[in-house]
C-alpha cells in the first residue's frame, strides 16, 4: 500500500568505514535479505543516528518484552526501524503499521505478510566497496 514518506525520503549517515545511503521512496521499507549481507550493522548505525535525530526510533529483539508496540501506536512524526521484525512483530501489529498514516517504517526481517506491500517497497540491502568505505544503499528485491 504506497503512500509517500511523511518524515524523510532519505537516510544518509557516515559511521567510521561505512556510509548509509537509503533512498526511502514509501512510508514502508521492508528490508530482507540472506544472513550476513549487513542488516544487523546497517540497524545499528541508525540507532546511532537516532541518538542525534529524535524523529527515528529503533526496536529489535531485545524489545520483545517492552511496550514498543504502544510506543508506535502513541506517536505521531516518528520513523520506526524495527529490526528483527519476525520475531518482533504480530500480524495485528503488521496491519497497524500497513494502515498508519502518521509514522514512517523501515522494517528488516524475511517475512513481510500483512504490511499490504507491493513488490517493490521490497528492498535488499546492497553493499559494496569504495576506497575502504563500505556503502550501504537498497535496491528492489527480486
Amino acid at each position: 500500500m504506497k503512500i509517500k514518506p511523511v518524515i524523510t525520503d532519505r537516510i544518509h549517515t557516515k559511521h567510521t568505514s561505512f556510509e548509509i545511503d537509503l533512498l526511502l521512496e514509501t512510508n514502508i521499507t521492508f528490508i530482507s535479505g540472506d544472513s550476513g549481507t549487513g542488516k544487523s550493522a546497517l540497524f545499528s548505525f541508525i540507532e546511532e543516528l537516532a541518538a542525534e535525530d529524535k524523529r527515528i526510533k529503533c526496536f529489535n529483539y531485545l524489545d520483545n518484552k517492552k511496550a514498543y508496540k504502544n510506543s508506535i501506536k502513541q506517536s505521531k512524526g516518528k520513523l520506526f526501524v524495527i529490526d528483527n521484525a519476525d520475531i518482533l512483530l504480530d500480524d495485528r501489529m503488521r496491519r497497524y503499521i500497513a494502515l498508519d498514516e502518521n509514522n514512517q517504517y523501515i522494517i528488516i526481517g524475511r517475512n513481510p505478510t500483512e504490511l499490504l506491500l507491493n513488490m517493490d517497497e521490497i528492498k535488499e540491502l546492497q553493499s559494496k566497496s569504495i576506497d575502504g568505505i563500505t556503502l550501504f544503499t537498497l535496491t528492489n528485491a527480486l
